[in-house]
């Protein structure tokens, strides 16, 4: 009985452990696949560089006085010949009115001066007058003229600083901050004092630095210039401000220190979105190619060994590829530089699923 309890207990566990048979028979695991797609693309890289403005201006107060109005708006844009600032005219005004006295002073005394020696030429011929009286009335009048060219050299130099005291933006542009308060005195006489900066930027400039002169050398090979087209820059997450550009310099020599040569392209402004100092990145063509070979870039794998996919065959069978690949192609997609056809099918999704050799039924995607 003993004997019989044990054997229905060996069996029992026997049971327990035993590993179940596989299935025979049962379906094939469904997977996406695709084919890579064929097309025409242009190759970029991406520098990263930063804006100036086409020109910085100081504006500065020249005159002595007090700044009794600021007639802008901190940060906003402003046109050529808009008023930014009014200095205290009295002073220059009250100039103004004794230059342009003092000028008719001296204009009455060249007439008369002019109209004496006239008389005097006149008089000489019946001995009326000396030779040195008609001297003395000639060399008055040269002196007479003397003063009214002083005079109008004065009246002018006193109209010139009281247009001191009326600023004027010029040029199209953004004023930064008042460097000097309303109501504060400045002595721009002896020392011109900042006002404000403007900001002339209708126009950018970005500055960026290639490290590679073997490439760039490459995008000039074909007709020895770069296709303008193409080129723009990005600012900001997301590329906010996305804008064609036009390069316009390149530095005549590689700097030694970083081996880098430095470029410049000019980028347009009119809204005033762009600001300078600003950080972006300048995107460049190199090549292009007429029939490339793009698959997406979640569909490839990374092991000790490099790229690879998973390749499906004739038999839709899973193989392991090796790959090698180049640019990034509208954010998603890959370019396959070899071991991959134009024809050949690829696994896009649960690469983790799938093993070399595996039997699949595809899914065209």
């Amino acid at each position: 009985m003993k004997r019989l309890l044990f054997a229905v207990a060996l069996l029992a566990i026997t049971a327990c452990h035993k590993k179940p048979e596989p299935a025979t028979g049962g379906t094939k695991l469904p997977i996406e696949v695709a084919t890579p797609i064929v097309k025409e693309i242009t190759l970029t890289r991406e520098y990263p560089g930063f804006l100036e403005a086409d020109a910085t201006i100081s504006i500065m107060g020249r005159v002595n006085g007090s700044i009794i109005k600021r007639n802008f708006i901190e940060g906003s844009r402003v046109k050529k010949g808009d008023l930014l600032f009014v200095i205290e005219p009295t002073l220059y005004e009250n100039a103004v009115t004794q230059a342009q006295a003092s000028l008719q002073t001296a204009i009455a005394e060249q007439e008369y001066a002019r109209s004496n020696y006239e008389r005097m030429q006149a008089a000489i011929s019946s001995n009326a007058v000396s030779e040195i009286e008609v001297l003395q009335a000639k060399s008055r009048v040269e002196s007479c003229n003397a003063a009214v060219s002083n005079a109008r050299a004065a009246l002018k130099t006193a109209q010139t600083k009281l247009g001191y005291c009326y600023i004027e933006a010029p040029a199209d542009g953004s004023v930064g901050l008042a460097k000097q308060p309303t109501g504060a005195y400045i002595a721009g006489e002896m020392s011109p004092v900042e006002l404000c900066r403007l900001y002339k930027d209708d126009l950018m400039y970005a500055f960026f630095d290639i490290p590679d002169i073997q490439w760039f050398r490459k995008a000039l090979a074909k007709n020895g210039s770069i296709d303008q087209s193409n080129i723009t820059f990005t600012l900001g997450e997301g590329n906010i401000i996305e804008r064609n550009a036009t390069i316009d310099y390149l530095a005549p020599n590689v700097n030694t220190g970083t081996g880098t040569l430095q470029i410049r392209a000019e980028l347009p402004n009119s809204d005033g979105l762009l600001k300078s100092g600003s950080y972006i990145s300048i995107i460049m063509p190199y090549d292009n190619i007429k029939d490339a070979l793009l698959i997406k870039d979640a569909s490839i794998g990374t092991d000790q060994t490099g790229k690879f996919i998973y390749v499906v065959n004739p038999q839709n069978e899973v193989e392991y590829r090796r790959i090698e690949t180049g640019n990034i192609i509208d954010d998603t997609m890959r370019l396959v530089t070899a071991g991959l056809e134009p024809d050949e099918r690829y696994v896009t999704k649960a690469l983790l699923k799938v093993r070399n050799g595996m039997p699949i039924e595809p899914i065209m995607e």
